[in-house]
C-alpha cells in the first residue's frame, strides 16, 4: 500500500479509551496474561517503527482510563497503528471514548529574517552586511533552523504530566480572530509566546495543527514534572488578550506517562 506521507510535519493521534473491567474480571488468568503479552508486544512494534513515537498515559478522572499519544509520518501507518491499538488488549476491554487528529506544524508568526536582520542591526548596533552583522544573522540562522525542526518534528519527552486540549480562534462579530490583520495577530502572539517562555524549563509545550482534520484548529499538548506547572501556565495565558479576546477551549485531559507493568497495574489490570 502507497504512504501517504504529508508535505510537511508529522501525523498526530490523541486516543483515549475506558476499559471494560467487568469483561476484564471475567477473562482467566491466562486470558488475561495473554492482552497483556499482546499490548506490550503491539506498543514495542509500533515504537520500533521508523519515525515513530508512543506515549501511554494512566488518565486522572473518570474522563478515561488509558490515553496514548502517538506521531508518525505516514498517515497509512497512524491509522493502521490506531486500529491496532484499539484491539490490544483484544475484543470488548478497550472503548475508545474520545480522540483528536492533528498534524505538527510552523507557526505562521515566527520571525521573518529581514525583521530580524533590521532588529539585529538596530538593537546592537550593527550595520547591515558587515561582518559581525553577518555572524549574528548565521547564529539566527542556526536557532531558527532548530526551532523549525523541533516544531515539525519533535522529540516527545517522557516528563510525568501530560495535558491535552483543543482550542480555535473566535469568529464572532467584534472578536474575529481572521478579521484582523497579521501584523495585530502577530502582535498578540508574540505576547502569548513572552508568557510561555516564563515556563521554560518547567514546561514543555507542543502545538499541532488541526485545521479540516478535526473539530477545533489546534491540539495543545503540555508535559511538566508538576500538575501546578500546568494550571499555572494556563491560567497565566488566559489574561493574555489573544486569548481573553479571541480564545476558545475544548475539554482539558490530564494523564499520568507510564509504560509496562507500572501501567497495567495503575489500570487495574495487573
Amino acid at each position: 500500500m502507497s504512504p501517504i506521507i504529508p508535505q510537511e510535519g508529522w501525523i498526530v493521534q490523541h486516543l483515549f479509551y475506558h476499559i471494560d473491567h467487568g469483561f476484564w474480571a471475567a477473562l482467566t488468568p491466562e486470558e488475561q496474561a495473554e492482552r497483556h503479552e499482546r499490548f506490550a508486544t503491539t506498543v514495542a512494534a509500533i515504537r520500533a517503527h521508523p519515525k515513530t513515537q508512543l506515549l501511554t498515559f494512566s488518565m486522572v478522572s473518570p474522563k478515561a482510563d488509558l490515553g496514548i499519544m502517538l506521531l508518525t509520518p505516514d498517515l497509512q501507518d497512524a491509522n493502521r497503528f490506531e486500529k491496532e491499538l484499539g484491539q490490544a488488549f483484544g475484543p470488548e476491554v478497550l472503548n475508545a471514548t474520545y480522540s483528536y487528529l492533528s498534524m505538527t506544524e510552523w507557526t505562521e508568526y515566527s520571525e521573518k529574517e529581514e525583521v530580524a536582520s533590521a532588529r539585529i542591526a538596530s538593537t546592537e548596533g550593527l550595520e547591515i552586511g558587515s561582518e559581525a552583522h553577518i555572524a549574528r544573522m548565521a547564529e539566527w540562522k542556526g536557532h531558527m533552523d532548530k526551532y523549525f525542526n523541533d516544531r515539525l518534528y519533535p522529540n516527545m519527552p517522557d516528563w510525568q504530566v501530560m495535558c491535552f486540549y483543543p482550542m480555535s480562534k473566535r469568529r464572532n462579530v467584534g472578536a474575529n480572530w481572521y478579521a484582523q490583520e497579521y501584523e495585530k495577530r502577530r502582535e498578540l502572539m508574540g505576547g502569548h509566546a513572552k508568557t510561555g517562555r516564563k515556563f521554560s524549563g518547567k514546561v514543555r509545550q507542543l502545538i499541532t495543527g488541526s485545521t479540516g482534520l478535526d473539530s477545533h484548529e489546534w491540539g495543545v499538548t503540555l508535559f511538566a514534572h508538576d500538575i501546578f506547572q500546568i494550571k499555572t501556565i494556563v491560567y497565566e495565558m488566559r489574561w493574555d488578550e489573544v486569548t481573553t479576546q479571541y480564545g476558545e477551549f475544548g475539554d482539558f485531559y490530564i494523564g499520568i506517562q507510564l509504560n509496562g507493568e507500572e501501567l497495567f497495574q495503575r489500570l487495574l489490570l495487573a
